[in-house]
């Protein structure tokens, strides 16, 4: 019988030759301070300057992954890890491993997931030259920011590499990306999940290898942003849209009563325009975060929300169909009279700018209300309940 493994250290590795000797011997000293009996798991992307060989050589477990990428690694050796702890690093000797009692002693506590903190907001220490200045001023803060604005994560540091997590949070967290995102992925959903999330403060030490890293800032910085965008619709869509459209709502209700002037500045027709088309992006966008949060609640990748629930009950199908309608009826009366005020003139010309102070407008109504009748039809299918049982065989019995 194989002896019981309460941590598992798990370290990504694409050519470490450099460095990753000094991290499993600070790792398997980093346990037996802890306390605690585990393994040393190298995680191997697919390494050619014989970092498998140094790893074998010091005692550690290699587990090939062959799908390239920082995710993919990860998690193939957290699903190959025995341990009911798992705390993950680079395996660049940024990070010390000797120093996990912090981690240990949350994990003792219930935590579910527990994030190092470099940054001195949350305790933590950057060593002279560790981290380059656009990610420690610039990169760093303002994404932990976004995230702590978006999701109401407790972290302090978004993205810091050396994190530990139960196996029952890291099956809960049912972690998808394959690169760099994987970190903002694994505080993302741990946080809509509910699970218990701790910090613990760490420093982090100038890597040990003479390449430039793996990491490219802006680039993976974007992807970063990106994905946190993508995971909060309410940010994305719904608040962007909820300004754009009552932005246009009030000054295109000002600006069709008649012309405004501020100053030496006259706003009138044209500005009519792009009130219009302020209040129907908004609109769109608007249905998009309902649309994008019927469609990941659907497929797992959100949680689901009982106040969205809720409305989603009170919104029918019904409902929308008859507020659009509304709306389109309103938009085609004006347009009528606009059409009837025509002919009063025997279809000649009219005063320019009165005439688009009420074509605008009534063009506009007519657009939304089109818009939100089929978007509640689009919404009702996105909704569906689908029933995923394989048919009956031939005999009647399941298939």
């Amino acid at each position: 019988m194989e002896p019981k493994v309460e941590v598992s250290i798990v370290m990504p590795c694409l050519n470490e030759a450099e460095t990753l000797a000094t991290c499993i011997r600070k790792a398997r000293a980093g346990l037996a301070a802890a306390g605690v009996s585990g393994e040393i798991i190298v995680a191997d992307n697919g390494s050619t300057d014989g970092s498998i060989e140094i790893a074998q050589r010091e005692g550690a477990r290699v587990v090939p992954v062959s799908e390239r990428g920082y995710g993919s690694a990860v998690r193939g050796g957290a699903r190959a890890a025995r341990g009911e702890w798992i705390i993950m690093g680079d395996a660049d000797d940024s990070y010390d491993f000797s120093r996990i009692e912090g981690f240990v002693q949350k994990f003792r506590e219930g935590y579910d997931l527990v994030m190092g903190c470099r940054l001195p907001s949350g305790g933590g220490t950057i060593a002279p030259g560790a981290m380059p200045w656009k990610n420690r001023w610039i990169g760093n803060p303002a994404l932990t920011f976004i995230g702590r604005l978006f999701f109401r994560c407790p972290a302090h540091d978004f993205h810091c590499g050396l994190r530990g997590f139960t196996r029952k949070a890291f099956e809960v967290m049912d972690l998808k990306t394959t690169g760099m995102e994987f970190a903002s992925e694994m505080v993302i959903k741990a946080t809509l999940r509910g699970l218990k999330i701790a910090e613990v403060p760490i420093t982090l030490h100038k890597d040990g290898r003479s390449r430039p890293p793996h990491l490219k800032p802006w680039r993976d910085g974007w992807r970063h942003l990106r994905f946190m965008l993508i995971y909060s619709p309410r940010w994305l869509f719904l608040i962007p849209g909820l300004t754009l459209s009552a932005l246009g709502f009030v000054l295109g209700a000002v600006l069709a009563a008649g012309p405004v002037r501020l100053g030496g500045v006259r706003f009138d027709v044209g500005t009519l325009t792009v009130a219009a088309m302020t209040f129907m992006v908004g609109l769109q966008l608007v249905a998009f975060a309902f649309f994008t949060k019927v469609f990941a609640i659907a497929e797992g990748l959100l949680p689901q929300d009982a106040k969205f629930a809720r409305w989603f009950r009170f919104f029918t199908l019904e409902k929308g169909v008859l507020a659009g309608l509304g709306l389109f009826a309103l938009g085609f009366a004006l347009l009528a009279y606009a059409f009837w005020l025509w002919g009063k003139t025997g279809y000649g010309l009219l005063d320019y700018p009165q005439n688009l102070r009420r074509l605008i407008p009534a063009a506009t109504l007519v657009m939304a209300g089109l818009q939100i009748v089929f978007s509640s039809f689009f919404l009702s299918v996105l909704g569906l309940k689908t029933d995923t049982r394989r048919p009956p065989s031939p005999d009647g019995q399941p298939a």
